[in-house]
C-alpha cells in the first residue's frame, strides 16, 4: 500500500514557493534516493489544485511533510495523507 500527500496551496503561493524551494528540494532529495518517495509534483495549475507525492509508505509521507519546509513556512495551507491501493491494469 502506497500513500499520497495532496497539499492545498497557500494563498500567496507565488510569493512564498520561490523562497522555500531549495529547502522543499533539500527535504525530499533523500526520500527519492532511499525510494520513499517514489512521485512528486504540482498539478498543472498549482494555486487552485495543489500539488501531490506519491510516498512508498505511510510513515514516510508523514515524517516528510511534518518536516517539509512548505508546510512549515505556509506555502501550504493545508494537507492530507489518504493510503492507496496501487492497482495496474493489464
Amino acid at each position: 500500500m502506497k500513500a499520497v500527500v495532496f497539499y492545498e496551496s497557500a494563498d500567496d503561493l507565488a510569493e512564498k514557493a520561490p523562497q522555500h524551494f531549495a529547502a522543499h528540494v533539500a527535504q525530499y532529495q533523500p526520500y527519492i534516493d532511499r525510494g520513499d518517495l517514489l512521485m512528486i509534483g504540482t498539478f498543472a495549475d498549482p494555486q487552485q489544485n495543489g500539488s501531490m507525492g506519491i510516498f512508498a509508505t505511510r510513515e514516510a509521507a508523514e515524517q516528510f511533510v511534518a518536516n517539509d519546509p512548505f508546510v512549515l513556512h505556509g506555502v501550504v495551507k493545508s494537507y492530507r495523507i489518504l493510503d492507496w491501493n496501487e492497482a495496474l491494469a493489464e
